[in-house]
């Protein structure tokens, strides 16, 4: 049903030629129309470049001082869970320009990876391999849909609901503007930021994840080259030697795809780190003690959407760390033992880079795994215990 609109998401015949860089189709088009990109006709850099800086300087500086000013104004209106939902969303916010600005600067980075990628791309050419990175392509673009699903659904299940109790979501401050007598206008304001603010998010949480996907896509082919190596009969010692030579620039060109993505994916992955327990934390408070069962379900959503922005990532950096394990292994396994001397001395070197897995820090801090993210959620569960010990909702009911 969704290829239907979105046909990008679907699997293409070897007959259509596909690259690696259209796993990215979906997420440049947003990003786009953020003004993160560039545009195809040099004419309109001017006017893109202004785009540029309204909309980003709306989003990502006078958003988050509106909701913080908001407190300051009319902090005394708050109810405990009106300020609870505020504060996990401002918190966030803040979070979420930090993120967007990594990302924004690290275009050029970006567009160097893709050139990388172009590389890999030359050495597939079979149907097998074709095949597989048009299955990875295919499955990035799925992935940017279905967070797009995801984080649109928190603003659909908020905004209907708050409007029909006539209060408002999200609570920003509009100079200018009475929110109780304007309470309309100021409204859709809200939800129209609020969801470009979600749309920035998203793409600083997709580009990473479609970033390391397609880059598993070709650790995958290098995988199965390792393991083809020698297995053709007839060929000479020097073709053989030639064979890996090929696996050796391949692995290359992944370590330089990687080193381009590593200072653009270490600040945002270190700023989620920082607030995801605390963020969590908030949320796990406000659905415990303060909750209506609407207000609830949403706090849920937006709890499953703070996770998307680590887990997936952090779960596909894991297994990257265990695809490099087993190239080493499809080496060593390769039929290398009738080879000559300098065949032997290449896998030798080779198979020592192999060993070094491919990893990624945040901030050049915290190894990014599936480790590092839950030791930052179990964050979350101390901030509970915390209030719970305290009696600290009970006091603000």
């Amino acid at each position: 049903m969704l290829s239907k609109f979105f046909p990008h998401i679907k699997e293409k015949p070897l007959s259509e030629r596909v690259k690696s860089r259209d796993a990215f189709i979906y997420l440049d088009r947003v990003m786009w129309s953020f003004g993160w990109t560039e545009p195809e006709n040099k004419r309109w850099i001017l006017p893109y470049k202004l785009w540029l800086a309204f909309v980003n300087i709306v989003v990502l500086i006078l958003l988050p001082i509106s909701i913080s000013i908001e407190y300051l104004h009319r902090f005394k209106t708050f109810s405990a869970g009106e300020f609870l939902s505020s504060l996990e969303i401002g918190v966030n916010v803040y979070g979420s320009s930090f993120k967007s600005a990594f990302t924004l600067i690290g275009f050029k980075k970006r567009q160097e990876a893709k050139v990388l990628l172009d590389q890999l791309d030359k050495r597939c050419l079979s149907d097998k391999e074709r095949s597989t990175v048009h299955r990875y392509v295919a499955m990035g673009n799925f992935f940017d849909i279905l967070y797009h699903i995801f984080y649109s659904t928190f603003v659909v299940m908020n905004f209907p609901y708050f409007l029909l109790e006539r209060r408002h979501a999200w609570r920003m401050y509009f100079p200018y503007i009475d929110s109780d007598e304007q309470f309309y206008i100021s409204s859709i304001a809200e939800c129209f930021l609020m969801t470009a603010a979600i749309y920035m998010e998203l793409c600083t949480d997709v580009c990473p994840l479609i970033s390391m996907l397609m880059a598993r896509c070709h650790i995958s082919l290098l995988k199965q080259r390792l393991r083809n190596l020698r297995s053709k009969p007839g060929r000479t010692e020097d073709e053989y030697l030639e064979e890996l030579t090929e696996c050796i620039r391949d692995h290359r060109l992944l370590l330089d795809y990687v080193d381009a993505l590593r200072p653009v994916f270490s600040g945002t992955i270190f700023v989620q780190f920082l607030l995801i327990g605390t963020v969590l934390g908030l949320s796990m408070i406000n659905l415990m003690f303060f909750s209506t069962f609407w207000t609830g379900v949403a706090t849920c959503l937006f709890m499953f959407d703070v996770s998307m922005e680590t887990f997936p990532f952090c779960y596909l950096c894991n297994m990257i760390i265990d695809d490099c394990q087993e190239m080493s292994n499809c080496l060593f396994q390769s039929d290398w033992t009738s080879a000559d001397r300098r065949y032997k001395s290449t896998l030798v070197y080779f198979l020592h880079n192999l060993q070094q897995p491919i990893t990624l820090t945040a901030g050049g801090v915290f190894p990014i795994s599936m480790q590092t993210n839950l030791a930052m959620v179990k964050l979350a569960f101390s901030v509970v215990a915390v209030i719970k010990q305290f009696n600290l909702a009970e006091r603000f009911q």
